[in-house]
């Protein structure tokens, strides 16, 4: 393996951070190195409309994993996410002949081409194409149809689609600042990568990455990704909102969320004081903790009801017994998970991303669940391509071998 291929990179442009993190392949094992971040400056609601000030904020946050690692970042797997994306399921099949016969490979790939073969907008692009399940004939729900004897082949897809400007946007801000773009991938995608037992995606769930400007959802079920979706509330509509009630400056409001804020009002036990900022040269002013939540709470429901209506327009809102796992800053909110689970009347976990060797306590957070993921998915991409191209080339050595 040459020298920069033994590293994998994951790079996360959000809304509020942006993260870098670098990771070695050793052997089987996928090793944490270093991680880097910068405040995230040029984005809004997860689409840039700084370019220059996302470039400086990639620099920085680069700067600061090569520093830890000693390792130059040249190339990275890359995060989409925002309200430009969007999951649509799909279905297409081929005719294999007049009669019955073994399906190969390359049956399946062009069946999928098939289903994903869809008239998109001229400004949009599809990210990812998810297979669900196959139908050979008449029989539907097979995972694997290779080997399988049949006339028909369909394919089930879940295609993800996203804007191809702002994609192009988020590669020319890597490019930028240096780095070349292996793979771009839809950022809850990868966070459920890092997050989710296989128990989870069998049974059927929901993971939500509560980011600063939007809140990206996936749910799984049957061990398939069934839908994809974005809401327009993320952690900075809190802030903002705390911002303006208390009227205290947006960095004040932030610590103060982060310190006392509280989800949902039947947990505040005591109503403590708590000293503010105010605006201008004005002196500190006191307020109260139910002061918070009054402010909090109304937006927590919001987030929660944009979340129901999401589920139910794609008919999975019975279908998720496993449950939400919360990712992103957001899922720090203290009382967001009591308050989820009260709404919805199922198992509320706070994501806790894994995957790479030696990854230490402080990256095993929500807030890192997506450029962990990044490298998790990365790496997996990549050994399936090597044991393809190693295929390969067994298959040619074999033919040339039958040959002479």
């Amino acid at each position: 393996m040459a020298k920069k291929d033994r590293y994998i990179i994951g790079l996360d442009v959000g809304s509020t951070k942006t993260s870098v993190l670098i990771a070695e392949i050793d052997g089987e094992q996928v090793k944490f190195l270093a991680l880097g971040a910068a405040e995230s400056k040029g984005l809004r609601k997860g689409l840039i409309v700084n370019l220059d000030s996302t470039v400086s904020s990639i620099r920085r946050a680069v700067e600061e994993a090569e520093g830890v690692a000693n390792v130059p970042v040249e190339s990275a797997v890359i995060g989409v996410a925002g309200g430009h994306v969007r999951g649509v399921n799909s279905r297409g099949g081929i005719t294999l002949g007049n009669r019955a016969r073994d399906i190969e490979r390359e049956d399946v790939r062009r069946a999928v081409d098939a289903a994903r073969n869809i008239t998109l907008p001229g400004d949009r692009e599809v990210l990812h194409v998810l297979p669900h399940e196959f139908t050979v004939d008449a029989q539907d729900g097979i995972r694997d149809a290779v080997g399988m004897v049949g006339q028909r082949l369909e394919a089930n897809v879940h295609l993800v689609t996203s804007s191809i400007a702002a994609t192009q946007n988020l590669v020319t801000a890597a490019n930028r600042a240096g780095i070349l773009v292996n793979d771009t991938v839809l950022e809850p995608l990868a966070s459920a990568e890092a997050c989710l037992t296989q128990d989870e995606r069998d049974l059927g769930c929901c993971l939500l990455d509560i980011g600063g400007g939007t809140t990206e959802l996936i749910v799984y079920g049957g061990g398939v990704v069934r839908h994809t979706g974005a809401v327009p509330v993320g952690g900075d509509h809190f802030t903002n909102d705390l911002a303006v009630g208390l009227r205290t400056p947006i960095p004040e409001a932030e610590k103060i969320k982060r310190r006392h804020g509280c989800a949902a009002s039947s947990l505040l036990h005591e109503d403590a004081s708590i000293e503010i900022a105010s605006v201008g040269d004005r002196p500190p002013r006191t307020i109260f903790a139910r002061m918070l939540t009054d402010i909090i709470e109304p937006r927590s429901m919001e987030l929660l009801s944009l979340i129901r209506d999401d589920l139910q327009r794609a008919g999975l809102d019975g279908q998720i017994p496993a449950g939400f796992i919360l990712a992103g800053g957001g899922a720090r909110l203290n009382g967001l998970i009591d308050l989820s689970e009260q709404s919805f009347h199922l198992p509320v976990r706070i994501a806790e991303p894994k995957g790479l060797a030696d990854l230490p306590e402080q990256v095993a957070q929500p807030e890192y669940a997506t450029v962990v993921g990044l490298v998790v998915y990365g790496a997996k991409t990549r050994r399936t391509a090597s044991q393809r191209s190693g295929n390969f080339v067994s298959k040619l050595k074999s033919m040339f071998a039958g040959a002479s």
